[in-house]
């Protein structure tokens, strides 16, 4: 129940961005909104499958290990490149905002569990932790375009795609593999977990319509659509065809 009251108000969120004027307190609150709501429908479903105190540890575990790489990179532009926090998301915890770690488990679970299901009988421990990688990495190619532009954290340098350096994405990427390393620590692997598979999913879709119809930006929806979903329509398609 919780998972899906939590789901629903995150999509309610996504749904009102496009009518709240941009740089307003409305943007903050419902960002912040948005993100929350996938933190908790996300622990929701990890209590679920695996326990209370399993979804404790790897929320925890990762919220740390994302806070202490978030701002090692503020602080000397690596992995990502240079960048800093503006400010405008609160509250921080050494310059790094609260929403920036929930996001990064929100996403993550989600991600794990939908390369588990694409892979199928490919997915293993290695396989899992690459694949997830990647389909973590693919959402900031929606997010960060959406909070640069949001003015919640800013570049050193203009970078090739939408503001952004190319740098950032390899950053994702080498910080994803070693959140999803967690999660294989933390997170015996069983079957795929439909409800986490499919959060990934409406979000690729959601992002992805946003971008296209609402934000007016077709290079990030063909960019990040490419990016999430295929794994998310062969997750689905594997989990559909197991039921079947």
């Amino acid at each position: 129940m919780t998972q899906a009251v939590a789901s629903t108000a995150t999509l309610g969120g996504m749904l009102a961005m496009p009518f709240v004027r941009r740089g307003g307190i409305g943007r903050q609150l419902l960002s912040s909104g948005i993100v929350s709501g996938l933190f908790t429908a996300t622990v929701a479903g990890v209590t679920r499958r695996w326990s209370p105190a399993r979804a404790v540890a790897a929320a925890g575990a990762t919220a740390a290990a994302t806070t202490a790489i978030e701002r090692f990179g503020a602080q000397t532009g690596r992995p990502f490149g240079r960048y800093r926090y503006t400010g405008a998301l609160q509250p921080q915890i050494a310059g790094v905002p609260v929403l920036v770690p929930m996001a990064w488990f929100a996403m993550a679970v989600p991600a794990r569990e939908t390369a588990h299901a694409a892979l199928g009988e490919r997915s293993n421990r290695v396989s899992r932790v690459i694949a997830g990688a990647a389909a973590l990495t693919a959402w900031d190619l929606f997010l960060d375009p959406q909070m640069v532009g949001e003015g919640y954290w800013q570049w050193a340098r203009r970078g090739a795609y939408r503001g952004i350096p190319i740098s950032n994405y390899f950053g994702w990427f080498l910080t994803s593999l070693s959140v999803m390393a967690l999660l294989e620590a933390l997170l015996p692997v069983s079957d795929p977990v439909p409800e986490l598979v499919a959060e990934y999913g409406v979000m690729a879709a959601m992002e992805t319509l946003g971008f296209a119809s609402f934000f007016g930006d077709r290079v990030v929806a063909v960019m990040g659509g490419l990016g999430m979903l295929p794994v998310a329509g062969l997750a689905v398609a594997r989990l559909v065809g197991q039921r079947t």
